[in-house]
Order: structure tokens, then sequence, then C-alpha cells
């Protein structure tokens, strides 16, 4: 797969205007922390990148597989790490009761694998630099 990009760029006290190819997402804060709340936080960005892709990758399967397992839903909760504990993800998957057992079974296996999930569950490396520029408004 390319490399994919995002670009952010401050259009309030912490509002950000984020470029994705021809997208764009507005994210902020909330006002006790100093935003207006014209969109969900980074945090929470991220939680809804991992309840779509973990959704994307079970319709993707259920498609391969040819299995019309109807309506779908994620949940994520997320809680960012805090000294002595660990981030946590809590994911709440809801599917048709008409899935058999083993529908169910390996579309939960399948969950794990969508790559947001493994992007945060393997080795992350990070490579930043500064760069000055005019920057217009």
């Amino acid at each position: 797969m390319d490399r994919m990009k995002a670009t952010s760029r401050r259009t309030g006290p912490l509002r950000q205007s984020i470029r994705i190819r021809d997208h764009r997402i507005t994210a902020d804060e909330l006002p006790e922390v100093g935003g207006e709340d014209a969109g969900p936080s980074p945090q929470e960005l991220l939680a809804a990148s991992l309840a779509s892709c973990t959704a994307v990758t079970m319709e993707m399967y259920a498609q391969r597989k040819g299995w019309d397992i109807g309506p779908l839903e994620v949940d994520c909760e997320y809680q960012p790490a805090e000294r002595g504990t660990p981030t946590r993800f809590d994911l709440v998957l809801r599917l048709s009761d008409h899935l058999t057992e083993e529908q169910v079974a390996k579309l939960r296996v399948i969950a794990a694998k969508c790559p947001i999930h493994r992007t945060l569950d393997g080795e992350v490396m990070f490579n930043e630099r500064v760069e000055t520029a005019e920057l217009t408004a």
C-alpha cells in the first residue's frame, strides 16, 4: 500500500483543518481545554479510526466469503494511557442475530486483524523533523 498523508493546519484557537487527499476533516478540543468543539478531538478521531477500520475489515471479509451479514455496528471506547496504566480500547461488535456461531467467531478474529488494530498493537516508529517556512493563513 502506498504511503498515506494527512496535513493539519490551525484554523481556530485549537481547531485544525485536516486535509487527506481531496477530503477535509475538522478536529478541535472541548471548550474546557481551550477549544471550540467544532469537531471531534484528535483522541476521538483515533477511536473513530479503529471503529471504522474494524467494521470495514469485517464487511470486506464477509463480502469475500459471500456472506450476507446484514447490519453491522462497532463501538469503540478509548481511554488514553495514564501513569501506570496502559492505553485501553474497548470494542463492541454488534452483529445481526441471524449469523451462525462459526461466522461470528470468524468475524471476531478478523476484526482484530484490521490495519488500525494491527498498527496500535504493533511496533510504531516516528521520524520527526522541523522545517521553517513562511506559512499563509
